[in-house]
């Protein structure tokens, strides 16, 4: 990673682990589009891509890597009776308000800190909502460490398509190919590739797998910790 200047960073199953911390809030989601009714409430979690029993994810599904719209729409065709505009408001709230209940998979503001500290710049891009990555940053300390957010209502579009890093790399200063994309499944991967980013690598604290990874990643690794392996070794004070 001697070429990187900077570090975009997927929020959902990157920084945090997903399954604690959005197994619970997909089956609110579940119970919000099917009114309380519990077997449409399986029968919406099993389209989106979730094993009501298991709570297994299917990597790349809606629940793993869609926006609210996309989820809104997937609910929708598979037979939520909500209004599309009523469950984009809900779900919004919903995730917004799971920032409190979110399990990160390291000490955030200490892991943002020390890759602040060697000079990097730290991006987030999610599928998310904006505010709920500012809630998170909030949250775990790190919001000073950060030094661009995107969520998918911040007009960069989204994921796949390359618009979050492109932003990311043009607030920056930095050319894509000194980029690093880090996330959890295939829209990460493909937006890193889309954008041209010099490194695009996978972790397996979400809901993709080093199979349905290895294709696309130049690395896949445990977890974001594992990157500062790869960095080049601090300089001595």
């Amino acid at each position: 990673m001697k070429d990187i200047a900077g570090i975009l960073f997927d929020k959902d199953g990157t920084l945090l682990d997903y399954d604690q911390s959005w197994l619970p809030v997909n089956r609110e989601l579940a119970r919000i589009a099917s009114r309380d009714d519990a077997d449409l409430a399986d029968h919406l979690l099993r389209a989106c891509g979730m094993d009501p029993v298991t709570g297994a994810i299917v990597p790349d599904s809606l629940l793993a890597a869609g926006n609210t719209h996309e989820i809104t729409e997937g609910l929708i065709a598979a037979g939520s009776p909500v209004p599309a505009d009523e469950l984009i408001r809900k779900l919004d709230a919903l995730f917004a308000d799971a920032t409190a209940f979110s399990v990160p998979v390291t000490d955030l503001a200490a892991f943002f800190a020390e890759l602040h500290g060697r000079g990097l710049k730290l991006g987030i891009a999610s599928s998310d909502n904006e505010r709920s990555i500012r809630n998170l940053t909030e949250r775990f300390g790190f919001a000073r460490h950060v030094d661009f957010i995107a969520g998918y209502d911040s007009g960069f579009g989204c994921k796949p398509a390359p618009g979050m890093l492109l932003g990311f790399c043009e607030a920056m200063g930095i050319a894509p190919a000194n980029v690093a994309m880090i996330g959890d499944n295939n829209h990460d991967m493909m937006m890193g590739i889309n954008a041209g980013a010099g490194l695009k690598i996978g972790v397996l604290t979400g809901t993709g797998s080093r199979e349905s990874l290895s294709a696309a990643a130049d690395f896949c690794l445990a977890s974001i910790v594992d990157i500062l392996d790869l960095l080049p070794a601090k300089e001595p004070a």
